[in-house]
């Protein structure tokens, strides 16, 4: 029989050495600026924030409160100081197609500037425009205009009216235009008089009026003619005197922005629109009031001013953007619309940036579950990506949700790297599911959940707990109190081994344990200020636990801590609720009889049984099938349950005490119940490695703790898990006081043995067990459920299948 022993106290926890500490307070330590134990995810970060190359934009992935986020803030903040400023952009009215605003890049600064000396401009002109129009000059050359055409008009209607005159015609002027009579001395003959005429007088008087009337017809024509002549030449005297105001004021802007074509083009343009619309400045809207000014179509020159959509004005190198809400709008920018008169009306000015304008030239982080949460902002930004622009676009109208006037905006050019940070499980999700996402983010920055401990990463650890203090305020950390937080990152990280990145959880240790150094007024904070800090986490957290442990201890789920038991073990269960995790001990039972081979799991059979429950459980009849019935039928039926659970169970990790219960059923050996089991199984009876093995101890301990400590309780873990423990201290102490055991064990045979008190046994070279071993009994059992199977055969020709009489 093999004697296994207790593992020692030191195999429970490993402290943290406070020698090797040459600091007393964390006072004394530098800053750090890098992560603990990062440096892949550093290096991948480095080489996707330098690759301009299309494409090679990140995915950070970790854990979340892992630090992620600040970690590539502070590379960034490293980078973007000596890289240059991104350029401005602003949108400006398309004269030629007015919904599609043109775009204007600029120089950093730049953009503030033409938009300053746009608004100027358009002062200037509101108030010029007019002012030349009343002036004495103007006036002067319109009235010789006037007074040209005036004669013009005056002397060829003269010509006409002295002709017919000549001729005895009158030229008569009428409302409705001109036309001749006879006369009769300085008269105008009368119808009677002109009846009275020899015909022949008559004949001549009418053919005179005919040739005097195409004559006058001409006349007229000609006057349209100049009227038309002097509209165009005061058109022409308007813009040239419009020009004249305001060409040198354009021309001035034209030299500001000789060196940008693009701005130069957009002035002109300017320039020509004003002195077509010069009406509109001579007719401001001060002059109208009451219903006119509400019915008329007032004067509008906010076409020509600048929307400065992106201002690079005071910044320092290229910007990074975190974009906290990435809504559709809020990434690829947005329209607005006003209500004027019960209508939505737009215009250029009411474009509106988004993240990625912002972010143009520089850097983006998005968080990327809020991301894919957000309706098409994910297409959105991979589009963005793929074509290297940004168009703003309405969902209204892309979708033909709405139908209000909106606009065509000229697209941006893209030149920014997207950082994503989220978890891994979306990145391999969408690396499977989304063809786009490995074109478009090809650089990986994987962050490590935990790191090696040694005295290296102790004192990183030290410096990044004065770091913390040092940015929050707090009191600095004595030495015993930074050794306490390293060994309680190891408890996070499950392995004494090795030590938690979550920064979230540790920063917070760090402020609560300043919170209760406070209380006491001390000056810096100890080891027992990080206990009672820790002990304060699990406090608010552990209700649920409490009442759990309660209902065992009253008897209502039914434990036993103490005796013996035929085919009942206690296993162990872990609960996480949230960021707290905790165990108590589950009554595993076993039963057999006569069957086929079949193992019934109660849990999967109800669906209370997770996969890999199930699967543990298959392990355990191939286990029984390969040691005892190898070449023989297994004749056995077994059941196996979870008394008083009530809810899923999942996990391999009872398999090592479902066996056992299996095996003292066959054998009808009992197990000592004042010992709990964990362990996962395999079909060569090799117990395998679990987790939250210090959870589980731990629990089953508060159990017994409760009910008095006697001696004989404890755990048995696999063996691969002892570099995991990192247990409470008083468990630890309980340990080395002999009121409590943890035994390692690395076979099933080796838990059978300590749970049962018989040795398994070694088969012989022939196959036949050891007397008075429990393999031997198995065995027997085994064979007596054989042989009433064939017994139950012979006298069932059928096979044991009863069959029906024929009808």
């Amino acid at each position: 029989m093999t004697t296994i022993q207790p593992l020692s106290p030191d195999c429970l926890y490993r402290p943290c050495d406070v020698e090797h500490f040459t600091f007393t307070t964390t006072a004394e330590l530098d800053d750090l600026t890098e992560g603990i134990g990062q440096m892949r995810a550093i290096d991948a970060a480095h080489f996707g924030i330098g690759m301009r190359h299309a494409g090679y934009n990140l995915y950070v992935m970790g854990q979340p409160g892992s630090g992620k986020r600040t970690l590539i803030r502070q590379l960034l903040d490293q980078r973007v100081g000596n890289e240059a400023k991104p350029a401005d952009w602003c949108y400006v009215h398309n004269f030629s197609q007015p919904h599609k605003p043109r775009v204007i890049q600029l120089p950093a600064g730049m953009g503030a500037r033409l938009q300053a000396d746009m608004q100027q401009l358009v002062a200037e002109l509101q108030a010029t425009i007019p002012a030349v129009f009343e002036g004495e000059e103007y006036r002067r050359r319109l009235n010789q205009v006037d007074e040209e055409y005036g004669e013009r008009q005056t002397q060829a209607f003269g010509e006409v009216g002295d002709e017919a005159v000549k001729q005895g015609i009158v030229l008569i002027r009428t409302p409705n235009g001109f036309s001749f009579a006879p006369a009769k001395g300085d008269e105008v003959m009368s119808p009677d008089d002109f009846e009275k005429l020899p015909a022949e007088e008559k004949t001549r008087i009418e053919q005179t009026i005919a040739s005097l009337q195409e004559r006058l017809e001409k006349v007229i024509r000609q006057v349209h003619q100049w009227r038309r002549e002097r509209i165009e030449r005061v058109r022409k005297l308007n813009e040239e005197v419009v020009l004249f105001a305001t060409g040198h004021q354009i021309d001035a802007l034209r030299s500001d922005y000789v060196d940008h074509p693009v701005v130069c083009s957009y002035l002109n343009e300017v320039q020509q629109n004003v002195i077509e619309s010069m009406d509109e400045f001579r007719r401001p809207k001060e002059a109208l009031s009451g219903l006119a000014a509400l019915t008329s179509e007032l004067p509008n020159f906010s076409r020509f001013l600048v929307n400065l959509l992106v201002g690079r004005d005071g910044t320092q190198g290229a910007p990074v953007v975190y974009e906290e809400h990435p809504t559709y709008h809020n990434l690829l920018g947005r329209i607005e619309h006003v209500s004027q008169l019960g209508a939505l009306v737009t215009n250029f000015l009411l474009i509106k940036p988004g993240a990625l304008h912002q972010a143009n030239g520089g850097y983006l982080l998005l968080d990327a579950f809020k991301l894919l949460s957000q309706p098409f902002s994910w297409e959105g930004l991979k589009r963005a990506l793929s074509t290297h622009e940004i168009r703003i676009e309405s969902l209204g109208q892309m979708y033909s949700l709405v139908s209000t006037v909106s606009l065509d905006p000229e697209p941006i050019p893209l030149d920014a790297k997207v950082i994503l940070i989220g978890n891994r499980l979306l990145y391999y999700l969408l690396a499977q599911y989304d063809p786009e996402f490995g074109e478009l983010f090809k650089v990986a920055a994987d962050f490590e959940d935990e790191v090696e401990r040694s005295a290296d990463s102790d004192l990183l650890y030290a410096r990044l707990i004065g770091t913390l203090a040092r940015r929050d305020g707090l009191h600095p950390f004595d030495r015993g109190a930074v050794a306490r937080v390293i060994e309680h990152s190891a408890r996070r990280a499950e392995d004494a081994e090795r030590l938690s990145t979550h920064m979230q959880s540790l920063a917070d240790l760090v402020r609560e344990a300043d919170y209760w150094a406070v209380q006491d007024a001390r000056e810096r904070v100890t080891r027992g200020d990080v206990d009672r800090a820790i002990e304060a986490q699990i406090r608010r957290s552990d209700r649920l636990r409490e009442r759990s442990h309660e209902a065992i201890l009253r008897g209502i789920l039914h434990i036993d801590t103490e005796g013996e038991q035929v085919g009942q073990v206690n296993g162990l269960s872990v609960f996480q609720l949230g960021d707290f995790s905790f165990a108590q001990p589950s009554r595993i039972t076993a039963n057999t009889r006569l069957g086929e081979g079949e193992l019934i799991d109660i849990q999967r059979e109800v669906k209370l049984g997770g996969a890999i429950h199930s699967k543990g459980v298959l392990i355990l009849s191939s286990f029984l099938a390969s040691r005892y019935a190898a070449e023989q039928p297994l004749s056995l039926a077994a059941s196996l349950v979870f008394e008083q659970t009530y809810g899923q169970v999942e996990g391999d990790s009872a398999s090592v005490a479902e066996l056992c219960a299996l095996l003292s059923s066959l054998a009808n050996v009992p197990i000592r119940q004042s010992l709990a089991v964990t362990g996962s199984v395999d079909q060569f009876g090799r117990v395998q490695a679990i987790g939250a093995v210090n959870e589980k101890i731990e629990g089953y301990f508060d159990i017994c703790s409760k009910r008095g400590l006697s001696g004989r309780q404890g755990v048995l873990i696999p063996a691969s898990n002892v570099a995991h423990l990192m247990l409470r201290r008083d468990v630890v102490d309980a340990a080395a006081a002999g009121r409590f055991h943890v035994y390692a064990v690395e076979t099933v045979d080796e838990a059978l043995e300590l749970l049962t008190g018989i040795p398994v046994g070694t088969p012989a070279a022939d196959g036949t067990q050891p007397a008075g071993s429990l393999n031997q009994r198995v065995a027997q059992r085994l064979k007596h459920l054989a042989g009433l199977r064939r017994a139950y055969a012979k006298k069932t020709p059928s096979g044991g299948k009863h069959e029906p009489d024929a009808a």
